[in-house]
C-alpha cells in the first residue's frame, strides 16, 4: 500500500477517533452521574438512563448464555479492519468515507465497552405516547448516521454505475 494513500485516508481516521473520543467522553459522565438504572428526565421525549446490553441493536441476543460477547467482540474486529481498508482504498469519495468514519467510530467506541466493561454502555432514551425506544449511545447514533450516509451515496452514484 503506497504510503500516499495512508496519509491520505488521516483525516478520515481523525474523524473516527474523534467519534470514539465523544462517545467514549459521555459514556464516562453518565457513568459518573447516574447509577445502573436510574433516570434523569430532560425533556417531555427524553431521558438520560444508564443501562448496559451485553447483545447487539435492540438488546438482540443480551440474555444468551455469554457467548455473545466474544462474538460481538470479533465481528467489531473484522468490521473495523473492512471499514478502515476501505477508507485507505476509496479516500477520495467524501461522503463514501464520512459515513465510513462514523461507522467506524461508532465500531471501536461499542468495541472498547465490550473489551473493557464486557458490555455496551447506552444512556439516551426517547419515548412518546408511553412507548420508549431503546436506549442507544453515541457510538449507536454514530453507525446509524454512516449507515444513512452510505445509503445515500449509493444512490447518488446509481446512474454512474449503471452506465
Amino acid at each position: 500500500m503506497p504510503e500516499s494513500a495512508l496519509r491520505g485516508s488521516w483525516p478520515w481516521f481523525a474523524a473516527a477517533a474523534a467519534v470514539l473520543m465523544f462517545d467514549q467522553v459521555t459514556k464516562a459522565l453518565v457513568m459518573a452521574c447516574l447509577r445502573h438504572g436510574e433516570t434523569l428526565v430532560v425533556a417531555p421525549f427524553f431521558n438520560l438512563v444508564l443501562v448496559t446490553n451485553k447483545g447487539a441493536a435492540f438488546s438482540l441476543f443480551a440474555s444468551a448464555s455469554g457467548w455473545q460477547t466474544p462474538f460481538f467482540v470479533t465481528v467489531a474486529v473484522v468490521a473495523v479492519g473492512v471499514v478502515g481498508w476501505m477508507i485507505v482504498r476509496e479516500q477520495g469519495k467524501y461522503l463514501l468515507c464520512a459515513g465510513l468514519a462514523l461507522i467506524l467510530g461508532g465500531a471501536l467506541g461499542n468495541l472498547w465497552d465490550r473489551l473493557t466493561l464486557g458490555q455496551v454502555v447506552d444512556f439516551l432514551d426517547f419515548h412518546a405516547w408511553g412507548r420508549h425506544w431503546p436506549a442507544f449511545n453515541v457510538a449507536d447514533s454514530a453507525i446509524t448516521v454512516g449507515a444513512a450516509i452510505l445509503i445515500l451515496e449509493s444512490f447518488m452514484h446509481r446512474d454512474e454505475k449503471s452506465a
